[in-house]
């Protein structure tokens, strides 16, 4: 997918005066919250639910060369092909390569977020491969151009005029409609045509069991199932921190993923592979190769706070609880991932310099840590990267937070301090509030404003109320 993450600010502005935006996000990320917790009531106790769930995630990296070794080792010995991808292009180029060697003019593909990050569809398109997206929701973001608006419905945003509009263009519908149960069934009735003839399919893999080589896929749709056995070679793409020690920990992470997604206690479809199809069985493909993708995640790996950032399940609770997703969308944040989950995870692969505008625009609520299953301190992690920011700034920027520093160790020079900004911020202020100040902290009020500060501090208060007593 084409990397926007530098134009935050810019998209997010345009997206909060976007009516349409602005009514889905007043409706269903709160909706997603409430339905997330009905459905967490269903356990006995819900709090050691997401205990046991946070351990397995715990267990998981602390254990993860251990398991990814073992998970190769059974996988092979189920017949499956394994290949070790460092990046994005080595996995691209294995796919490519794969596609020609089969002969495959176009592939189907599942809803997968890791080929989202490693841009399949622009590699395999490059190549020569036609690339059919058959979950909904990125079939439809597939023939607009458009990033996912959401982790759980990329294209929920979009009006069903729109999608009519677009379907006409692509001859996917012959006739206009705003019906949106007509769109679904036109756009399955024209994937039915594809699976009849798919070479090669591609999907991610939500989890994959270490103690027998089995990997897992969740959908409701049923097209994750239709890639999965329809054609001879199937694909499936995982990252290193997709893999789990067992079963029962891969079914207690299913049962918390998909309650967390979008309230409900299964999902539509659960399939689970060992292996391609053995002789005796009826369909599903003659190769299974999986790709275990690093894409930076070693180097992830060996700091010990941005580990934790591995723990994701991509359950998209975080985006649900986030102040900030919930006023500009997914489309601000520019890649795979968004809300707090893309602030946490973008700058590690993109680069922190690049997107600094992602984690400093969080307020560091909580609200998603708290949110969280995998027991992941997003707030802690943002802080850790705008340190790594501030080490960086200009002189410039670097003598300001080193007078602000100084003055808050002198009684003195904070006094001095807190009039000199009293006087600077007030000036600037309109109905009670400073919404833009000039100088090199112009930036900070372009998104923010501060109240108009009192015209006497708490200290000055309190001494005149001495004098008063005395």
């Amino acid at each position: 997918m084409v990397k926007r993450a530098g134009t935050f600010i810019e998209t997010a502005r345009k997206e909060m005066a976007n009516p349409l935006s602005q009514a889905f996000l007043s409706v269903l990320p709160p909706g997603f919250a409430v339905m997330k917790q009905l459905s967490m009531s269903s356990f006995p106790d819900p709090a050691a639910a997401i205990e046991l769930s946070k351990a397995i995630r715990q267990e998981t990296l602390t254990r993860l060369p251990e398991l990814l070794e073992e998970f190769e080792e059974n996988a092979l010995s189920n017949g499956a092909r394994v290949f070790w991808a460092g990046d994005s292009a080595a996995a691209n180029e294995y796919i490519l390569n794969l596609c020609r060697e089969k002969g495959a003019a176009f592939v189907t593909k599942g809803k997968s977020m890791i080929t989202e990050e490693t841009g399949l569809n622009s590699a395999l398109e490059e190549g020569g491969i036609e690339v059919f997206e058959t979950d909904l929701g990125e079939f439809i973001t597939q023939q607009m151009g458009r990033p996912p608006f959401h982790i759980v419905g990329p294209a929920i945003n979009i009006p069903a005029a729109e999608i009519s509009e677009i379907f006409l263009e692509k001859g996917i519908i012959s006739e206009p409609s705003n019906d949106a149960v007509a769109l679904g069934k036109s756009v399955r009735a024209y994937l039915r045509d594809r699976f009849k003839s798919v070479k090669v399919g591609i999907t991610g893999i939500n989890m994959a069991v270490s103690s027998s080589g089995a990997i897992i896929n969740v959908e409701n749709e049923g097209n994750i199932r239709l890639t999965k056995s329809s054609p001879e070679t199937l694909v499936a793409v995982m990252s290193i921190e997709k893999v789990v020690p067992d079963m029962n920990d891969a079914l207690h992470i299913l049962r918390i993923l998909c309650r967390h997604c979008v309230g409900q206690k299964i999902s539509g479809y659960v399939t689970i592979d060992t292996g391609p199809a053995k002789q005796s069985e009826l369909d599903g493909p003659k190769e299974l190769h999986i790709i275990i993708l690093d894409n930076g995640r070693s180097e992830i790996y060996r700091d010990s706070l941005t580990r934790q950032a591995l723990k994701c399940i991509r359950c998209g609770a975080c985006l649900n609880i986030c102040p900030v997703y919930s006023k500009i969308g997914g489309y601000p944040y520019g890649f795979a991932y968004s809300g707090p989950m893309g602030q946490m995870l973008n700058p590690l692969f993109l680069g922190f310099h690049r997107t600094k505008d992602l984690f400093s625009a969080c307020t560091l609520c909580g609200a998603c840590r708290d949110a969280c299953p995998a027991g992941i301190d997003h707030p802690g992690l943002f802080l850790y990267y705008r340190s790594l920011i501030a080490e960086n700034a200009d002189q410039k920027e670097k003598a300001l937070y080193a007078s602000a520093a100084a003055a808050m160790q002198s009684g003195l020079a904070w006094r001095l301090g807190i009039k000199t900004a009293r006087a600077i911020l007030n000036r600037n202020a309109r109905d009670g509030y400073v919404s833009s100040i000039s100088g090199i902290k112009k930036g900070w009020f372009s998104n923010r404003d501060l109240p108009e500060i009192a015209k006497k501090t708490f200290h000055e208060l309190w001494k005149e109320l001495n004098r008063k007593d005395t």
